[in-house]
């Protein structure tokens, strides 16, 4: 359940339909297309840069606080770009699309300095080596079927609703990764696997 809920929640996030479709939306927001092209560039540079800086805290910070972190992010960005879809509805212009741009840009950092680095490492430390294989498999199959569903729903979602309703989606799903990170996600910064399963209940002590 721990493998199948990190992997879940970093689709419910909507980075892989907002990385796919950024362009489409900074266009929507009110900016041209060359424009939107040059703004989407700022965003892959962003992600990389806060995925390096991550890496370099990952040991240090534990992998909780990282996502913690990371889920504020999202929650910031997400209740962001949410009010500036609904505020400006209707009547996008340039304006609108430098907000949406700089919502973006906090999201993709609260992203690669969160759930972006943290879930594969994650997902390969809470199973004991008999089962690790698997275990990461479930993982893989549960991120790419959520990634497919989503990137494949958001286009639709943001035609019919708008993008206010469909960033407040990701919003309230990152809204339950809060409270599944302060509540359920163990810290498997430092332990052992042997201690893991036990932590886990999946041995006796």
């Amino acid at each position: 359940m721990l493998a199948v809920c990190i992997a879940m929640f970093n689709q419910l996030s909507g980075v892989n339909a907002i990385l796919y479709y950024a362009p489409r939306i900074i266009q929507s927001a009110g900016a041209s297309d060359s424009a939107s092209y040059t703004m989407t560039v700022g965003v892959g540079v962003v992600m990389l840069i806060t995925t390096a800086l991550a890496l370099t805290v990952i040991d240090r910070l534990g992998r909780r606080k990282i996502m913690l972190i990371g889920t504020i992010g999202y929650l910031v960005s997400l209740g962001f770009l949410s009010t500036i879809m609904f505020r400006y509805e209707g009547h996008f212009d340039q304006s609108s699309a430098n907000l949406v741009l700089i919502g973006l840009l906090v999201f993709i950092a609260g992203h690669a300095f969160g759930q972006g680095s943290i879930i594969w490492v994650f997902i390969s430390e809470i199973f004991p080596n008999r089962i690790r294989g698997r275990g990461q498999s479930l993982g893989s199959m549960t991120h790419w079927t959520f990634a497919a569903i989503v990137t494949y729903t958001f286009p639709t979602l943001i035609d019919m609703l708008g993008g206010g309703v469909s960033f407040a989606f990701f919003f309230v799903c990152m809204l339950f990764q809060l409270f599944w990170v302060v509540r359920v996600m163990p810290e498997t910064k430092g332990v052992p696997l042997e201690e893991m399963e036990v932590r886990l209940g999946m041995r006796e002590s």
